[in-house]
């Protein structure tokens, strides 16, 4: 979250901007699954999202993934 950037636009726990959605619960919403899918291609998920698509490895897709779904 903080080495990709995310906090750029998105919070957890009040910490990072609020441009985007607020993630604190994100794994409450979404699975893991849902999320690796989300990240590797968000407009893929939502025709309409406005998040890029970001240039991350798998590794770091799924890291990431983890990390957000377990916010709970």
């Amino acid at each position: 979250f903080m080495f990709q950037g995310c906090y750029g636009c998105h919070t957890i726990n009040r910490m990072g901007t609020e441009i985007g959605p607020d993630l604190s619960r994100v794994g409450a919403r979404h699975t893991s699954e849902y999320l690796t899918r989300w990240l590797r291609d968000p407009m893929s998920q939502k025709p309409t999202a406005h998040m890029p698509k970001l240039d991350l490895t798998r590794e770091e897709i799924q890291a990431l993934a983890a990390f957000l779904s377990s916010h709970r």
